[in-house]
């Protein structure tokens, strides 16, 4: 038998990744490696140049993101992914521009930031990777731990009141919103998908276990979350984000829950303004 070359198996994401900064740091058990997986397979799955993407993140274990992804990407200070999001976006109309990031730096530091993006219906995609805590420095309450459970400052049980992440963009002008789950694979990639190819602020939540700050803390390990996942989620495309709160005892709804059509920031912008510049215009009445 003749000696055969040795084939060199490939990842068929490979090309969009940094492959110099594998292997990553995300711990085991973590789902963030899942969820940004599908977020590549999304951007391949467009057929769209990857020279017409941007990602942009803030800190946190999630925002290591824009750190790995082979595209044009900026990992920012904290709470700040959005507003240098808004800022690409505004001086490049044309590009696709996507935060990855977590539910501490979009939603706590930097709440304020996501309030006004989606109001303004920005046209960008902001992926939340939500494991219900501070993960990377040191298992803190964040704005989304669930009422009772423990964290390194809420060691007897946090007291408060979480976000309801969709029911918040919603609120807040959001025009594409969704939920799914790290285990979801397939249906959070179709997902990202179609809220790249939306015009308009696109919010999608990934849930994600995080098994070193919050599950040792309330002792649930990583298989056991995704058996939650499995077992006490529903998927109800079209539910009323009020009802979309995350209570496993009662169930998690999953889905897209919205997808509208409204004017973008940029369309609103171009109608008001024209071509010329703001300051030129006003001098000019």
């Amino acid at each position: 038998m003749k000696n055969r070359p040795e084939i060199q198996p490939t990842h068929p994401l490979e090309d969009l990744v940094r492959m110099d900064r594998i292997p990553h740091i995300w711990c085991s058990g973590c789902g963030t490696g899942s969820i940004f997986s599908s977020c590549l397979t999304a951007i391949k799955q467009t057929g769209i140049p990857y020279n017409k993407f941007s990602m942009v993140s803030g800190i946190g274990c999630s925002g290591r993101g824009a750190g790995y992804i082979n595209i044009d990407s900026f990992h920012t200070t904290h709470g700040r992914a959005i507003p240098f999001a808004t800022g690409i976006k505004m001086a490049k109309p044309e590009l696709n521009v996507i935060v990855f990031s977590g539910d501490g730096d979009l939603f706590a530091i930097g709440g304020n930031h996501f309030i006004h993006a989606a109001r303004r219906n920005m046209d960008i995609t902001v992926i939340c990777v939500n494991n219900l805590t501070y993960g990377m420095t040191g298992g803190q309450v964040a704005a989304t731990t669930p009422h009772r459970a423990k964290s390194s400052t809420t060691t007897a049980g946090n007291p408060e009141t979480p976000f309801n992440l969709p029911l918040l963009a919603y609120a807040s002008g959001a025009t594409y919103v969704a939920r799914w789950t790290m285990l979801h694979a397939r249906d959070l990639a179709d997902s990202i998908e179609e809220a790249i190819r939306h015009k308009g602020f696109s919010f999608i939540e990934a849930l994600s276990p995080c098994p070193v700050n919050f599950g040792r803390r309330n002792k649930e390990k990583s298989l056991d979350t995704l058996k939650k996942y499995y077992e006490k989620t529903i998927i109800r495309n079209g539910a009323n984000p009020a009802e979309a709160d995350i209570d496993f005892n009662k169930g998690v709804i999953l889905g897209k829950f919205l997808q509208i059509s409204k004017p973008t920031h940029d369309e609103m912008y171009k109608k008001m303004y024209g071509q010329s510049k703001p300051n030129e215009e006003l001098k000019t009445s």
